[in-house]
């Protein structure tokens, strides 16, 4: 049982929320979560896609959610994890199947989830469902254009999630919760060497639950075991295995119009549906070697095999077919299938290392990776005609009945596309002095696309190649204050093709960022500042017409601020303050192809709100001789806009308070409790359209009980 540390241990766990875990506490506190010792010098931190340089050294604001903090805060969503980063902003997440995010205003293709990395391999590609957090060690941000070193990412920044390795030490715990709603979950973790050369780890959760939305209940089982394997002094090799199976119900959300006022548990979809059905598997192998005290390789390999499949009824969304604006209470429903499967194999090798030339020391970084992607898309799908007035399949909005006769489906999609990618790229940051540092950096890609309609054997190709360059400056103006500045391209191929069949042109971004980090008060205090503004062309956003489907909108750009702050303001009392101004807008004026609607240069991104503010309070004291620690967390978010060919359609703002708090039994057993939205607040998560709005989860109560061996 690890005891906390009343000023060092538990400082340096919130110094992983904070983008100025920049000044070294980022590596500590990886350390610091799995010993009682308060300083930890960190000799060597590699990490994919940075070699030796760490995060903190980086010209770019970055942040690290660590275990430690999900586990004291009582989060166990991925999305909900990420939502304690202001610059990150909750988008549309396909009725509940995936996790979608926007960092900095950019979000990718509503229509795919949004990518992320795991331990630098692509995880975004494919549909693994609603990820777990079972075997998460720490969440990294990367925020700002780092996509011209990374590949495929978005320009607002980077998202690598590093996972629980085996360690030799035994050690685990078992973790039950219990919510609202009928909420179950069992999570738990145990390593273990098994000889001198090799050490074990397997961990996982299962859970089921109803929901606060009408009728509907999910379940979910996600296993990690991997192995770790010391082939020499020099040598590593580590295999990990990541199993998923989910069973989530397709739910759209509900319309928000004039005249038309829902419960937030309303469920408009046709609960004899059933659940759709997620399953994914995926593979990692890595081999680091050690090749002297300077130089480090490592070549890495992942495979990811995923499918969804499963029926929908969703609220039609084409006025022409929707008799929801004709008597404001009939809903007009679609019925869909939907069987997609997804394989992704990607590779990727590094060299890194430290030398000296011309009297200036250089932290090199040079690497190669690919990837072969390939997707197979059916759809079947059944509409009330244009203009009919037909109410086959239709709905009550204030009391729905079920159980209607499912109208037969006829096939609308049938593709394959096929995705082969390589890339090069160099890194140098270079020690100009002892307080003048150099980043310098370059990428080459080489994409090929080819999508397969099986209708008609149609084959649409494209083959693309870029440049993509990448320059950072820091300066230390003390020993506690840096300022940094950044610039930045980069290149993303766009997956899929608009409902023509036709292939979208990738994404071109050029991204500027400065800041200043900063240390006070006998390291009681970290701080960060930055300003940024990116640029992007060929961007996609959804179909109004033919849903599921994506469309270009052309440019848009994305200017901003944000400010983080951690402070102790006692020995046992921690504040956290993380504000985010973000204004992300088309830049060229656009006319909807099928609507004819006007899209003005000017029009807000959908899903962005202008303003998010996260502050975190958590307090250490003991009663009765036991540790406990309260803590409240609280998240504004202002106006967002709802729909992307409506710019009157707005989600209002909300601010969410949540409490959490854990009391220490013994040594082996812990129990934690927690609160979200703590007041009740009616709120909208999310939309894809009026039509389409998830409402927020209501007030709802967790707790758990650990017991660690």
């Amino acid at each position: 049982m690890m005891s906390r540390v009343p000023f060092n241990k538990s400082f340096l766990s919130l110094c992983l929320l904070s983008t100025f875990s920049s000044f070294g506490f980022a590596e500590q506190a990886e350390q610091a979560e799995q010993t009682d010792i308060e300083k930890i010098e960190v000799i060597n931190h590699h990490q994919a896609y940075r070699g030796n340089v760490a995060a903190k050294d980086l010209p770019q604001a970055t942040s690290v959610i660590s275990s430690q903090q999900l586990s004291d805060i009582g989060i166990v969503s991925f999305q909900t994890a990420l939502s304690l980063e202001s610059s990150i902003a909750r988008q549309n997440n396909f009725g509940g199947l995936w996790e979608s995010f926007a960092v900095r205003g950019f979000a990718g293709d509503e229509n795919l989830p949004s990518s992320y990395l795991i331990n630098g391999f692509s995880a975004g590609r494919g549909f693994s469902g609603v990820r777990d957090i079972s075997n998460i060690e720490s969440i990294e941000v990367l925020k700002g254009p780092g996509s011209a070193l990374y590949g495929r990412g978005e320009p607002g920044g980077t998202i690598n999630i590093i996972t629980k390795k085996p360690q030799f030490q035994s050690e685990g715990y078992l973790k039950l919760y219990g919510a609202k709603h009928q909420y179950q979950r069992y999570e738990g973790d145990y390593t273990t060497g098994v000889t001198d050369e090799i050490a074990v780890r397997i961990n996982g959760a299962y859970e089921e639950s109803e929901s606060f939305r009408n009728t509907v209940e999910s379940e979910k089982l996600a296993l990690s075991p991997s192995v770790y394997f010391q082939i020499n002094d020099e040598t590593r090799l580590t295999y990990e295995l990541e199993y998923v199976k989910q069973e989530i119900p397709f739910d759209r959300g509900i319309p928000v119009l004039p005249g038309v006022k829902l419960s937030p548990e309303t469920f408009l979809g046709e609960p004899n549906d059933g659940p759709m059905e997620v399953d994914a598997i995926g593979h990692q192998l890595t081999l680091n070697h050690d090749i002297n005290e300077d130089w480090f390789f490592t070549l890495g390999a992942g495979y990811r095999d995923s499918s969804l499949e499963g029926f929908s009824t969703e609220t039609e969304l084409s006025p022409g077919r929707q008799l929801l604006y004709v008597d404001g209470e009939t809903i007009s429903r679609q019925r869909r299938y939907r069987d997609y499967d997804a394989k992704d194999l990607s590779f990727r090798a590094e060299l890194s290392g430290v030398f000296n030339a011309m009297g200036f020391s250089n932290n090199m970084l040079l690497g190669m990776d690919s990837y072969d992607y390939e997707l197979h898309s059916q759809q079947e799908r059944w509409r009330v005609g244009w203009g009919s007035g037909d109410t086959t399949y239709s709905i009550n909005a204030e009391n729905p009945v079920y159980g209607q006769t499912p109208p037969a489906l006829s096939p609308t999609t049938d593709n394959i596309e096929e995705q082969h990618a390589w890339g090069v790229y160099v890194q140098d940051l270079v020690n100009v002095t002892e307080k003048f540092d150099v980043l310098i950096g370059l990428r080459y890609d080489k994409f090929e696309q080819d999508i397969t309609n099986n209708f008609s054997s149609n084959v649409a190709s494209q083959s693309k190649s870029e440049f993509s360059p990448r320059i950072g400056l820091s300066y230390k103006l003390t020993d506690d204050v840096a300022l940094y500045s950044n610039y930045a391209e980069g290149f993303r191929p766009n997956s899929g093709a608009d409902a023509n069949g036709s292939n979208f042109a990738p994404e071109k971004s050029k991204s500027m960022e400065a800041g200043l980090k900063w240390s006070a008060n006998n390291d009681k205090l970290f701080g960060t500042i930055a300003v940024f503004r990116t640029e992007k062309s060929n961007i996609l956003t959804a179909d109004p017409v033919n849903s599921g489907f994506s469309t270009a909108l052309g440019k848009a750009e994305s200017t901003g601020i944000e400010l983080d702050v951690i402070a102790m303001l006692s020995e046992d009392t921690e504040f956290v303050l993380s504000y985010a101004y973000v204004d992300a807008h088309t830049v060229n004026d656009m006319v909807n192809p099928d609507w004819g609607v006007e899209i003005p240069a000017g029009s807000q991104l959908i899903n962005v709100p202008e303003q998010t503010v996260n502050v975190t309070l958590q307090h250490y004291t003991e009663i009765a001789g036991k540790e406990l620690q309260i803590g409240a967390h609280i998240q504004h978010v202002s106006d967002r806009l709802g729909e992307t060919t409506d710019p009157s359609y707005e989600l209002p703002s909300y601010t969410i308070t949540n409490l959490f708090s854990s009391l220490t039994l013994s040594e082996h057993l812990t129990i934690q409790a927690s609160i979200e939205n703590l007041f009740d607040e009616a709120y909208f998560a999310n939309s894809y359209s009026a039509l389409w709005t998830m409402p927020g989860q209501p007030m709802r109560y967790q707790a758990s009980l650990t017991y660690q061996f």
